[in-house]
């Protein structure tokens, strides 16, 4: 990855480390699918959790090549997007209840406890960005989200 495309990601606005990170993964029909999955940066990598026998899992398996993106639904818009290569490995750490404590703010919710009783069957997947580029729209769009 180049040195333009780190800084986009290091530029990361923490507003938008709430989104789920949308992947574009090629399915066996040929046609590109997007999943949105939880994600957390660290050390150059995007990472997400999904349960083992999931379709995502699967498709990975056939192409290990993906699109991303991580972007604001609202104006003013702004975001990454690029494209990179995935690994599977078996979930070893707390990743599962540091997503889970960021995307739903509590381990105590319905979802989390059943997230949770799942954690031995979970695999981590490791998104690892070729490229990457940055839009922020806020100059331009000033007053756009009150007109």
């Amino acid at each position: 990855m180049n040195s333009k495309s780190a800084a986009s990601i290091a530029n990361l606005d923490s507003d938008l480390r709430s989104f789920p990170i949308r992947l574009a993964v090629q399915g066996e029909d040929g046609f590109p699918h997007i999943i949105s999955l939880w994600f957390q940066y660290r050390d150059g990598s995007f990472y997400s959790v999904t349960h083992e026998s999931a379709w995502v899992l699967r498709q990975l398996e056939v192409n290990n090549q993906v699109g991303f993106e991580i972007a604001s639904n609202t104006p003013p818009y702004k975001g990454v997007r690029g494209v990179g290569h995935i690994s599977v490995s078996p979930l070893e750490d707390d990743l599962l209840e540091d997503l889970i404590d960021n995307y739903l703010g509590t381990q105590q919710s319905d979802l989390a406890r059943w997230l949770l009783s799942r954690k031995d069957d979970e695999m981590v997947i490791r998104i690892k960005p070729n490229n990457v580029s940055h839009w922020d729209y806020s100059e331009r769009m000033e007053g756009a989200a009150n007109a």
